[in-house]
């Protein structure tokens, strides 16, 4: 927010044309590797279909998890944006592998089949699961071997490397990854992804695809300023830690619970557990959040940046009160 406002001072050159989107670009650059373009967007379903328009042509399909947030929660934009098919592939995790992903890189040159073109990948998992360095290496080398291309919806990826304590540039560019969505809304900012194109083929259209997606904003710099303030000072990492240590701490809390059942390792800041639906709705009086899958009365509490202990004990006694009913 203080980024904003030192922004909105004087006049500045559009689209992109002015000092801190300059600055933020060099930022990425840094963070990541100076071999990258950095595209500011609006939101995550635009930096989404954006990316996955910059590695594929519409007679391509994308494999993605069955739980994958372009497959699931984005209503139909990025098949809409890029023509191309999803193909959504079961997993337990949220999580693809190379064993789960062969069986369906079929069809190339059959014309009368939709060719594999890209993988999609979400870091976090939409069920909270984190991919390791080496899970992403073996991906993306099946994928080029195969002359496709991989794109990773970072949307929690600062969350990701504060589990791993590894670097943003060791879970994109060092492992591969072509187009990286790196999300900053999830995380603290008051709105506004990127686009980072390390794959140099990808990054020849980028800015007219951005434009042609809607993406491209003409003051720009109210994005690009909060990336060098998220970056510059390390405020992706701090904010990253503090959600996941919230999540760590509520599930310690949580487990304690006899009536509770833990339907996803915690690796992040997204929780996934089964309780009692009487109970599922007691809590819903009070909080709100998310039943993940109405059949086994899963549901999904997310922790993060500006979660405190006190909401967290909150919680905790509001169970401990229902035990007492």
């Amino acid at each position: 927010m203080d980024a904003l406002c030192k922004a909105n001072l004087d006049h500045a050159f559009g689209y992109g044309d002015d000092e801190w989107t300059i600055k933020a670009v060099k930022q990425i650059r840094s963070a990541f590797t100076p071999d990258c373009d950095a595209y500011f967007v609006f939101n995550g379903t635009g930096s989404n279909c954006v990316s996955l328009q910059l590695i594929t042509l519409p007679f391509n399909s994308i494999l993605c998890a069955d739980t994958a947030h372009i497959f699931i929660d984005e209503c139909g934009a990025p098949a809409k944006m890029t023509g191309c098919q999803l193909i959504a592939i079961p997993t337990k995790d949220g999580k693809l592998s190379p064993e789960l992903i062969k069986p369906y890189l079929v069809g190339f040159g059959d014309q009368h089949h939709s060719q594999p073109g890209a993988i999609y990948l979400s870091q976090c998992s939409e069920l909270g699961t984190i991919y390791t360095p080496e899970e992403l290496k073996a991906i993306t080398s099946l994928a080029h071997s195969h002359g496709m291309k991989v794109h990773m919806d970072g949307a929690r990826l600062s969350n990701a490397c504060a589990s791993l304590h590894v670097s943003l540039k060791a879970l994109t560019f060092d492992a591969g990854i072509d187009v990286l969505s790196f999300g900053g809304t999830k995380n603290g900012l008051m709105l506004g992804e990127c686009v980072i194109v390390f794959d140099a083929e990808a990054r020849k259209n980028a800015a007219f695809i951005r434009k042609q997606s809607a993406q491209l904003a003409s003051k720009l710099r109210f994005l690009s300023c909060q990336f060098t303030a998220y970056l510059e000072t390390g405020l992706w990492l701090t904010n990253a830690q503090h959600a996941n240590a919230m999540a760590f701490k509520l599930h310690d809390a949580l487990n304690r619970f006899s009536f509770i059942r833990f339907t996803q390792k915690v690796e992040s800041n997204q929780l996934f557990l089964s309780m009692p639906r009487p109970i599922i709705e007691y809590l819903q009086k009070k909080y709100c959040f998310y039943v993940w899958n109405e059949a086994n009365n899963e549901i999904r509490l997310v922790t993060s940046y500006d979660t405190t202990e006190a909401e967290i004990n909150d919680f905790v006694q509001t169970l401990e009160a229902y035990k007492q009913v």
